[in-house]
């Protein structure tokens, strides 16, 4: 990468214009950075609102804005569970906590730490061992294994439904989930980085003291040369550093994108994995500290990824890379066999040596093509590539989906932990969110404010059904909580407060509800949103994608259509039909549930707009409207074979069915049901409908 210096001035200035339309630019960055911090938030109080002192961090990639659509970046979630207390100092022990002493001595690789029980009742050593996760070893003490993670993190990550289990699936981040504990204060190995940061010139006096306000934790990891591997922890300073690359300016970002992506074409392409992305960061923010900031501008972007690169190269060399905050912590200490260093060193030669030729290799958000466009001088040079706009408005929409999937699996988590007292156990859920959105922090005042309708509409249907099954009527009150979570978002309130006036008989006022709710529904802005489970996506409607931008984190109630959940609870209003997807699971079947399925599948689960059509194709029914109830049937069937992006088609297929059913068209709803169970072969109510439809032909025999 040796060129002259006006080529390698014009060459970065196009190279930054590049990727700032594949989405790494001040804007994308600030709006990944913001949802990230709202998803955070959503996770975060759902658990605090159900009694789990656990914080739930987003960070890596998509929290800082250093990804693209081609990186495709995993989501890296840290929950902490806040009822242990790491310690180093007997002065921070605490009582009632589980309290674990964090130990760095000559048998622990620096950067790690053992952890050793301390009693909850007094400050002093534990020395029976409680159970099977901890040993004692030859020096007395009683130190936890990893093992012990396994049952606390199945408990914590089952309670927020499947937005935490989704993975490898198209359309969907994958998520790497870990366990951590928090240190109750810096561990000792940090403090030359408080001393180093004082005089880093590229943080301010501000930054520094945010940075070094941010909790350190210990995770369950052990080192590559570890001489006991089950009993080391890693410590992690993945909120400090975050609080770095949030100071970091765009050519800086973009420079450590580049490395990724270099990283991903040409260092692991065959899914060899010795260099990682956090190796490219810490060298990154090595170099930042060691140079002057005013190098790190546009125009000196392939500069700058040239020394990156070198000095890069240089740490794999030495195979020695000092972590950025604890800096005896060797990064690529046991992390090369002989052939892995030296097939690196080669490729890491390569693309140094190529000047800008790697560049115009790199397929990836199609850079090279459109690295050669801004290059060109020949003005029909075009390529058939997504524009900056589309790139953008796509990453605004992935963003916005994103965060209604936090909501769903923040409302699961608070509804699934249904007590016996469930309304009273419900109004002091929303008691406690109404306490967020008074909040001085921002975030969690937004966050309140996505969650609380979702659970109005739960509460006042619970309350509904209740007084229905008790005397037929619906109690005032549970009317009014029923309105409060009309504008959830488009269309669920709605529904379920038509379906209530549905299964009470109220006819008109449901069908003044579906009217109403049906000419919200504008196809080409709102889409469909389910969470339940990873289904395949299609594309989204482009007006769809530009709202996502113009509207920003308040467009919910406006063009998403949350799929409709009703619970045990609600049963009585939940129209017949669908009350059989409530006992959709034979044993074997719930056996057969996948870990995304269990969340959702003990519950009535529709997607809005075909149980729109349902609803008012039953509701004419009642009313003797059948020129409007044939409409409705004939929509129905449109949108259940032509509707995008529907999480539950099946239940749509078994609605349709008992509609063919009405319709005396015994051989259409068969088929329908079949269809069904092509969509989902266990857990479905059709085989029910199935072994229905065939009693009825049998005893008209």
């Amino acid at each position: 990468m040796f060129q002259s210096p006006e080529y390698c001035k014009t060459l970065s200035l196009k190279l930054s214009e590049v990727l700032e339309d594949v989405g790494v630019n001040e804007k994308m960055v600030l709006k990944r950075r913001r949802t990230c911090m709202l998803n955070e938030s959503l996770t975060t109080i759902s658990f605090r609102s159900i009694g789990k002192k656990v914080t739930d961090y987003i960070l890596g990639s998509q929290s800082e804005g250093t990804t693209t659509i081609g990186l495709d970046s995993d989501v890296d979630r840290v929950i902490v569970d806040y009822d242990y207390n790491v310690i180093q100092d007997w002065a921070e022990w605490k009582q009632n906590k589980r309290n674990l002493l964090l130990i760095q001595d000559e048998n622990v690789t620096p950067g790690y730490c053992f952890l050793q029980l301390l009693r909850s009742d007094e400050p002093i050593f534990e020395t029976n061992i409680p159970n099977e996760h901890y040993i004692r070893d030859s020096n007395g003490r009683i130190l936890l294994r990893h093992s012990f993670l396994t049952s606390i993190f199945r408990e914590i990550t089952e309670q927020h439904g499947p937005s935490n289990a989704v993975s490898g699936v198209n359309g969907y981040c994958d998520n790497d989930i870990v366990f951590a504990f928090p240190c109750n204060s810096w561990p000792q190995s940090t403090s030359h980085f408080l001393e180093r940061a004082a005089v880093m010139r590229w943080l301010s006096s501000e930054s520094i003291r945010y940075a070094g306000s941010y909790d350190c934790f210990v995770v369950g990891a052990c080192s590559k040369i570890a001489a006991y591997p089950e009993l080391e922890w890693r410590l992690s300073t993945s909120l400090p550093e975050r609080c770095l690359m949030f100071n970091l300016n765009i050519t800086q970002l973009q420079c450590y994108v580049l490395m990724k992506i270099f990283l991903k074409t040409f260092l692991n392409a065959q899914n060899v994995s010795a260099l990682s992305t956090f190796m490219c960061k810490t060298v990154l923010l090595h170099c930042i500290e060691n140079t002057e900031q005013n190098i790190w501008k546009r125009d000196n972007l392939f500069t700058c990824l040239s020394y990156c690169l070198l000095e890069l190269h240089s740490h794999v060399q030495n195979e020695n890379c000092p972590h950025f905050i604890i800096s005896d912590n060797n990064l690529m200490a046991g992390q090369f066999t002989a052939d892995e260093k030296r097939d690196v060193l080669k490729k890491l030669c390569y693309i140094i040596e190529s000047d800008d030729r790697c560049l115009l290799q790199i397929k990836m958000d199609s850079i090279s093509q459109r690295l050669q466009v801004k290059l060109s001088t020949f003005v029909h040079l075009t390529y058939n590539i997504p524009t900056s706009l589309e790139i953008h408005e796509e990453c605004l929409s992935e963003l916005f989906i994103g965060l209604m999937k936090e909501i769903s699996g923040g409302i699961l988590t608070l509804i699934n932990n249904l007590s016996n007292d469930h309304i009273c156990y419900l109004k002091q859920i929303i008691l406690k969110l109404t306490y967020y959105s008074t909040s001085e922090n921002r975030m969690e005042q937004l966050v309140s404010r996505y969650l609380v309708p979702f659970l109005y509409s739960t509460l006042g249907l619970i309350m509904a059904s209740s007084s229905i099954e008790q005397n037929n009527t619906v109690q005032y009150e549970a009317l009014q909580w029923l309105t409060l979570g009309l504008n959830s978002d488009v269309t669920s309130g709605r529904l379920k407060l038509a379906s209530m006036f549905y299964s009470v008989g109220d006819m008109d006022r449901a069908e003044f509800i579906l009217r109403q709710t049906e000419s919200r529904y504008n196809s080409t802005v709102v889409e469909p949103v389910c969470a339940c489970w990873p289904h395949p996506l299609s594309s989204r409607s482009a007006e769809f994608m530009r709202k996502c931008d113009e509207l920003r984190e308040n467009c919910i109630n406006s063009i998403a259509s949350c799929c409709v959940k009703f619970t045990q609870k609600e049963v009585n209003c939940v129209p017949r039909e669908l009350r059989y997807e409530l006992m959709r699971s034979t044993r074997d079947d719930t056996a057969h549930r996948s870990p995304y399925e269990r969340y959702w599948m003990d519950y009535a689960v529709v997607d809005s707009l075909p149980f729109l059509y349902f609803l008012q194709y039953k509701t004419y029914s009642y009313l003797q409207r059948h020129q409007d109830q044939q409409r409705a049937l004939s929509n129905l069937v449109k949108v259940i074979f032509t509707g995008r992006n529907f999480g539950h088609r099946e239940t749509a297929l078994n609605l349709l069915g008992q509609c063919m059913e009405q319709e005396d068209k015994p051989r259409e709803a068969l088929q329908c049901y079949m269809l069904s169970l092509q969509q989902r072969e266990r857990n479905n109510a059709a085989k029910f409908h199935i072994c229905n439809l065939l009693r009825k032909y049998a005893s008209n025999m």
